[in-house]
């Protein structure tokens, strides 16, 4: 293959959308975002015809265009989606690509006083928009949400919380079951704030910004603590609070609880009617994840089995936590089959 970008046979339309509910977020992002909208080969030829749509969300720190990034002798994921429909290997359909980044890294694709209103942004005013710009099947049992990691999370919570806009969703290796995929690396930030901050994420946040991002190793750990407690426990005011003592990293009970209301795996039960009604689940994740989401995936079917879905999707394949973009088309052949008209 060539190492530069291919000739598709569909299209991308590219947009900048002008966000109501994110002006004025708490961290000044920008309100103004860009939105990607693929259409597959055959939509300009066939105006009647309405599609499925399913979006694609990013995972931690991912901006929209990093999509189009590409490894050596591997084609990037817009290009694999182009190759599924024009092989006509699976039904075509819309795909969305949406932006919710923020300064913190993320958003985790919640409502939340840290970060802003990136799950109102998603659900009503991103798909609204679509639905009303293109040849969508405007229903919830034709429209699909698809990431990997927090954008996995993110395709798990998001028809929990709105299952009046989803009918399927497909997480590669999506953050689950906190206490494995979180809890483990507190300790390293404790020691990182200790050993280089004198025990302070504002000096944290002073060092990160004024120089290459991402050149400590620490960086990472603490810049992922942060945004998640920025979107899972942030007062109404903004505040953020730790889950862990930043001197000695005893956790903080009151402050875990609240993390782990948004744990995908205990949010099941307090969402099974909505989970019943999915036509299409979708989960996989590497045996060797790094960050053990592997297990969060487990741990989610199960609770879906407890609740009584088993028509679902499931592999744990011989992979890590990176560099599985070829896994996606997989989950989109998925998604498109159960969600286009019978």
């Amino acid at each position: 293959m060539r190492p530069w970008s291919v000739q598709l046979s569909g299209r991308f339309e590219e947009h900048v959308f002008q966000s109501e509910v994110l002006k004025g977020n708490p961290l000044g992002d920008p309100s103004a975002r860009p939105l990607w909208v693929y259409l597959p080969p055959g939509y300009d030829a066939e105006s009647e015809r309405r599609y499925p749509t399913v979006y694609q969300i990013q995972g931690m720190t991912g901006q929209l265009d990093m999509w189009r990034n590409r490894m050596a002798f591997r084609k990037n994921f817009p290009e694999l989606v182009d190759e599924l429909f024009a092989q006509k290997e699976a039904p075509p359909c819309i795909v969305v690509w949406v932006d919710c980044w923020t300064s913190y890294g993320g958003s985790q694709f919640l409502d939340s006083p840290g970060t802003g209103a990136y799950h109102t942004y998603l659900c009503d005013e991103v798909v609204p928009w679509i639905d009303a710009h293109y040849r969508t099947l405007a229903r919830r049992e034709h429209r699909g949400i698809a990431g990997k990691s927090s954008g996995g999370y993110g395709a798990m919570i998001t028809p929990m919380l709105r299952p009046d806009l989803w009918g399927g969703l497909a997480t590669h290796a999506g953050d689950a079951l906190f206490e494995t995929c979180y809890l483990l690396e507190f300790p390293a930030s404790v020691r990182a704030l200790r050993d280089q901050y004198d025990g302070s994420f504002d000096r944290f946040w002073e060092s990160f910004r004024s120089r290459p991002a991402l050149t400590r190793e620490s960086d990472m750990p603490l810049l992922n603590d942060w945004c998640m407690a920025a979107c899972y426990s942030a007062d109404e005011d903004g505040t953020v609070h730790l889950p862990y003592d930043l001197r000695t990293g005893e956790l903080r009970p009151d402050i875990w609880e609240r993390w782990l209301r948004w744990d995908p795996v205990r949010m099941v039960v307090r969402h099974a009617e909505a989970l019943r009604s999915l036509k299409a689940i979708y989960i996989d994740a590497g045996r060797r994840d790094q960050f053990y989401l592997d297990l969060g995936a487990e741990a989610f079917r199960r609770e879906l089995e407890k609740i009584g879905v088993t028509d679902i999707f499931f592999e744990l394949f011989d992979g890590t936590h990176s560099a599985i973009e070829y896994r996606y088309p997989l989950s989109l052949k998925y998604l498109a089959e159960r969600l286009s008209p019978r």
